[in-house]
């Protein structure tokens, strides 16, 4: 999933980008609310975490800013206001979801894969395909009941592929979901990433090249 995590606390953010890369996610990092409007205007993102008290552009401000911009994403909020009436005022301006610091890394990242399932159209909790079975929440892979290990992109590539039931997904597609705002488009990478996931998921060759259109798996 693409991720904007919007805290200003520099170490706190980096300490969430980090475990939420560890779940596979592509994660964008800001400061201010101000910047978090700009890059929700740019990046289709499936879930922000957001922290209520920011400078510039506070956090209700930008939590109303996603629901009446029409973005899909999905708000869970931070604050260190733990009150009934805080939780409440905070739903209240449209945040999906509301986590009081001090929190447990992992219960953020199970809620933000929560959220993200909720963005999207409904899933199977296992994707299957081709002979490829994939559990997100394990982040397991096995083709015909072989474990296939593969790196954070690596998933994240084949996840976005199965989750298209078969139709062609972009490389700005994938860049989307699976790189964050500091992939260069012109490395190559996703042709890389294909390139391994093909070699890692063995014969016969199953990610198809469509020309002019993507990769997809028939």
């Amino acid at each position: 999933m693409r991720v904007l995590v919007v805290e200003d606390e520099p170490k706190l953010a980096d300490a969430i980008a980090e475990w939420l890369r560890g779940e596979a996610h592509a994660v964008d990092v800001v400061h201010d609310g101000a910047a978090a409007i700009e890059r929700i205007g740019v990046n289709d993102y499936d879930v922000v975490v957001l922290d209520r008290d920011l400078p510039a552009v506070h956090g209700d401000e930008v939590c109303r800013h996603v629901g009446e911009c029409g973005a899909d994403a999905r708000v869970l909020m931070l604050t260190a206001a733990a009150e009934v009436a805080d939780r409440v005022d905070g739903l209240g301006l449209g945040a999906d979801d509301y986590l009081t610091k001090p929190f447990a890394f992992a219960e953020l990242a199970a809620r933000v894969q929560a959220l993200g399932r909720r963005a999207r159209p409904a899933a199977p909790p296992v994707l299957r395909r081709a002979g490829i079975s994939l559990d997100p929440a394990r982040r397991e892979v096995f083709r015909d009941g072989r474990y296939v290990p593969l790196s954070r992109k690596e998933f994240a590539v084949l996840t976005e592929l199965l989750r298209a039931d078969g139709a062609a997904v972009s490389a700005e597609q994938l860049l989307e979901k699976a790189w964050d705002e500091h992939a260069d488009p012109f490395t190559g990478a996703v042709r890389l990433a294909v390139l391994k996931l093909r070699r890692k998921l063995g014969e016969p060759p199953i990610v198809e090249t469509v020309t002019g259109a993507g990769y997809r798996i028939a």
